[in-house]
C-alpha cells in the first residue's frame, strides 16, 4: 500500500531471485488472487486486473457495484475458480479514537458505527453480484473466504466476530478477535483468523471452537496464506513489512 499519496501503491513479486515491483500506479491495493493468468485485487472502490506481463487495467469500477462501495478490501477464489469475492468494509471512520484505537465495544460510540458492510462476487467477466448484504454481526468486515463446503466465511474487523456458515447462514464462533483480518479454514476443519490491531494470529478448532495464538507481537498481522502442503501460514506484519512463516501444528 505504501503511504497516502495517490498511485503510490504496488504489486511486489518476491522469488529466489529477490523481491521487483511487478505492477505499479494504484491507491491501497488490499487482497490479491489469481486466476487464469492474471491477478485480480481490490483497491479502496475499485477492482484492478493485471496480466503476466505486468500490464494494469481496471476490471471493475466504483459504479459497477449494485450499492455504494467505500472500502473495498479481502478478496478470495470461488468454488470453481471463475470470478472471486470482494469485500466492502463500509465507513471505516467510525471504528477508531483519536489515538487510532478501536472504541470499546461497550461504548457509545460503538453505537454509532454503520451497518454497510457487503460482500460482493465478481465472476470474470466483470459482472459484480451481492451475496452478503449488511449485518449487526458484520460491522466493518474485512477477511473473506470460503469453508470446506464453500460457504463464504467472513471477519468483522470492528466486532471482533468470526463468522461462518452454521444451519445456512453467517453465525460467529466462539470468542472476540477484535481487529480480525484473513480467514481460512484447512483441510481438517480448522480455522486460522489474523488480528491487524491485536498482531497476533490464531487457529480455532473447528469442532470446539477453542483458539490457540500461533505468533503474537505483531505491529500488524495483516490477510494471510494459507500454505496447508508445507505446514504453514505467510502471514504479513503490515506495519513491519516483513512476511513470517508460521508453523501450523503449534
Amino acid at each position: 500500500m505504501n503511504g497516502k499519496e495517490k498511485g503510490d501503491g504496488e504489486i511486489v513479486e518476491i522469488s529466489k531471485e529477490g523481491v521487483r515491483v511487478f505492477a505499479k500506479g494504484f491507491d491501497e491495493p488490499k487482497g490479491i488472487v489469481f486466476i487464469e493468468g492474471h491477478l485480480y485485487f481490490s483497491d479502496l472502490d475499485c477492482v484492478w486486473k493485471v496480466d503476466k506481463d505486468g500490464k494494469t487495467g481496471i476490471f471493475v469500477k466504483k459504479d459497477d457495484f449494485p450499492k455504494e462501495v467505500l472500502y473495498l478490501n479481502d478478496v478470495a477464489v470461488d468454488a470453481d475458480a471463475k470470478g472471486f469475492y470482494v469485500v466492502d468494509m463500509g465507513a471505516t471512520k467510525y471504528m477508531r479514537d483519536e489515538k487510532n484505537n478501536l472504541w470499546p465495544l461497550d461504548s457509545d460510540e460503538a453505537k454509532l458505527v454503520p451497518e454497510l458492510g457487503r460482500v460482493y462476487h465478481v465472476d470474470l467477466q466483470g459482472k459484480v453480484s451481492l451475496v452478503q448484504d449488511t449485518s449487526p454481526l458484520m460491522l466493518n468486515p474485512n477477511g473473506v473466504g470460503l469453508d470446506n463446503n464453500n460457504n463464504i466465511m467472513v471477519t468483522s474487523f470492528f466486532l471482533g466476530n468470526v463468522l461462518v456458515n452454521k444451519g445456512g447462514e453467517l453465525a460467529p464462533l466462539k470468542g472476540v478477535f477484535r481487529g480480525a483480518d484473513g480467514i481460512e479454514q484447512d483441510s481438517s476443519g480448522n480455522y486460522y483468523v489474523s488480528s491487524w490491531s491485536e498482531g497476533k494470529v490464531w487457529k480455532i478448532n473447528g469442532k470446539t471452537e477453542e483458539a490457540t495464538v500461533l505468533i503474537d507481537g505483531l505491529k500488524s498481522a495483516a490477510d494471510f496464506y494459507l500454505e496447508e502442503h508445507n505446514e504453514r501460514l505467510l502471514v504479513p506484519d503490515m506495519l513491519s513489512g516483513i512476511i513470517y512463516a508460521v508453523d501450523l501444528n503449534k
